[in-house]
């Protein structure tokens, strides 16, 4: 069955990424997870995601699109990547998302991936 982790980090956490003091270790972390759940196999597919600052919400209000321009307030923790992995149950994709780097200081969001309809 295939899961997608959604790896949520605080903006503090963000920041590593371009820190010098704190960037070596943040993206050695990743980088560590990364090549560990590529090496089991269970890998489908997945990226890592620009910043915050980056982000745009749209949706529709009678008829009429909005926009929104990120980063946003209401938000604690922002999405920093995702992978959609193919394992067994839901107990081996919650113990992927717990190995991840940031469930010390952020949270994965862990969901089975809807099946495509039959036609």
């Amino acid at each position: 069955m295939q899961y997608m982790l959604m790896f949520f980090e605080p903006s503090s956490d963000f920041a590593k990424r371009n820190d010098p003091a704190a960037a070596q270790a943040y993206w050695g972390a990743w980088t560590h997870y990364v090549q560990a759940i590529r090496s089991a196999g269970v890998v489908v597919n997945g990226d890592g995601l620009q910043p915050p600052e980056t982000a745009v919400r749209v949706q529709v209000r009678e008829g009429k699109r909005q926009v929104q321009d990120g980063p946003f307030a209401d938000s604690k923790e922002f999405l920093g990547g995702y992978f959609v992995i193919e394992v067994d149950d839901l107990e081996t994709a919650l113990e992927w998302a717990a190995k991840a780097p940031n469930a010390e200081n952020g949270s994965t969001e862990v969901r089975p991936v809807l099946p495509p309809p039959l036609s």
